[in-house]
């Protein structure tokens, strides 16, 4: 560490706010500009912008000593403890959350990436007994962090804020593309627009002739009510492969820790964006061997049948998965995206029909009894053309923002503790 860098307490570099909650016997509280952000809020995005819940005028003034304005860095200190993020706009926490606003000589980005570090700093600060753990605003405060030089606070967090800047961009491109395609999906197989198009006597809009000559220009009745004439309804399962899992013996170590991946249902719920790319844990291609598991192709769509039930995403990379998911491999003749589509647009009934009285599983009878449409399978080629780029782009965008965010992990410790300097040229070009 060089002469230049100093430790301070957190106490000392800012003012540290311990948030409250208004009076929940107060609606007129709620609901109105101000984010008011708790702990699932800090979902892992930098910059918050939004909340799940906010505050009107009356309830920021009822809580007027915990306003954070924008570029606090705020931190979870009760329960869940480690989640941070930075404030975009004037905004508000419960009491969950401890913030810290800034004095001149700290740059606030530089400080949240070194808050994403104190993960055992936090733990052995915590007190609250065994039911979970409780940094209180004294103890976050005696906190210690190092920090440079302003000019190199700001050059590091440049680095660094910069290829989250870009898994930013591709995180939100990654949604309009998915939107789009489900648009399309909507349009094309729920709405039936094209059909309605053409029973009126007019072209499908922005679609070519050759695709608009394979929807028909009337309805017929069926099971779920008027469906477009030539086409059927059915299970699932007549057009994807049901797939299921294993567990390999959690007695045997050779089974476990290897290079092949192993899906549980907490990896399809927690998965962020449509393909799923890595699992909490791996298992050997001996785990594989010894057991019902077996390598699912990449583009299965795995959905959860215990647990939370119904979360489901596609898989980026051949994967294995545990007895708690299904997977869906759509049949030949018929597109992967289209099975994926489909059963995102199943999961509300899956959901009604499965067994339990809280929902807490999907059988195979579940898929078998739920119907759904079935449209000629030149309609679902058709369907997949038009869709295999745009779904392809967001999952070479989900690699792109893993590769990205795997090389900001590595220097991240690395650059704001020292070890790795920022060069002297670089430090002259960033501005603030």
């Amino acid at each position: 560490m060089t002469s230049e860098w100093r430790t301070w307490k957190i106490g000392d570099i800012g003012k540290v706010v311990t948030g409250k909650t208004p009076s929940t016997r107060q609606p007129e509280y709620f609901g109105g500009e101000y984010p008011f952000i708790t702990i699932p809020d800090l979902d892992g995005r930098r910059d918050i912008s939004t909340s799940t819940r906010t505050l009107s005028q009356l309830g920021a003034e009822s809580i007027r000593g915990c306003f954070l304005p924008t570029g606090a860095i705020m931190m979870s200190c009760i329960a869940t403890i480690g989640k941070c993020g930075i404030t975009t706009r004037p905004s508000f926490t419960n009491q969950q959350i401890n913030s810290v606003v800034c004095r001149n000589d700290v740059y606030p980005k530089f400080l949240y990436y070194c808050f994403t570090q104190l993960g055992p700093a936090l733990e052995a600060a915590g007190g609250g007994g065994s039911v979970y753990t409780n940094v209180s605003k004294s103890r976050f405060s005696a906190i210690e962090v190092t920090l440079p030089p302003l000019p190199e606070q700001r050059a590091i967090a440049h680095i660094l804020g910069s290829l989250d800047d870009k898994i930013e961009l591709n995180r939100q491109m990654n949604a309009t593309l998915e939107s789009l395609a489900r648009a399309i999906f909507k349009s094309w197989f729920v709405d039936f627009d094209p059909v309605y198009a053409k029973a009126n006597g007019d072209q499908p809009v922005g679609m070519d002739a050759a695709t608009a000559a394979l929807f028909p220009d009337d309805f017929k009745e069926s099971e779920l009510g008027a469906i477009p004439r030539g086409w059927r309804v059915g299970s699932i399962l007549e057009f994807a492969d049901l797939l299921s899992g294993g567990t390999p013996k959690t007695s045997e170590p050779d089974y476990w820790n290897g290079n092949i991946a192993w899906v549980s249902a907490k990896d399809v719920s927690n998965v962020s964006g449509v393909f799923l790319l890595d699992t909490e844990r791996k298992i050997s291609q001996a785990g594989v061997d010894n057991s019902s598991t077996k390598l699912l192709p990449a583009k299965t769509t795995i959905i959860t049948a215990r647990g939370t039930v119904g979360a489901h995403c596609l898989l980026g990379d051949p994967m294995t998965m545990n007895q708690t998911n299904y997977g869906l491999k759509a049949k030949k003749g018929v597109g992967d995206y289209f099975v994926y589509f489909s059963l995102k647009n199943l999961v509300e009934r899956l959901r009604q029909q499965s067994y339990g009285t809280i929902f807490d599983t999907i059988t195979t009878k579940t898929f078998r009894d739920t119907i759904c449409i079935q449209p000629p399978h030149n309609l679902i080629s058709a369907f997949e053309n038009q869709i295999y780029p745009i779904m392809d782009a967001t999952l070479n965008n989900q690699h792109q923002s893993r590769t990205l965010a795997e090389l900001r992990d590595t220097l991240l410790p690395k650059l704001i503790s020292g070890e790795v300097r920022v060069p002297e040229g670089f430090l002259q070009d960033v501005q603030d």
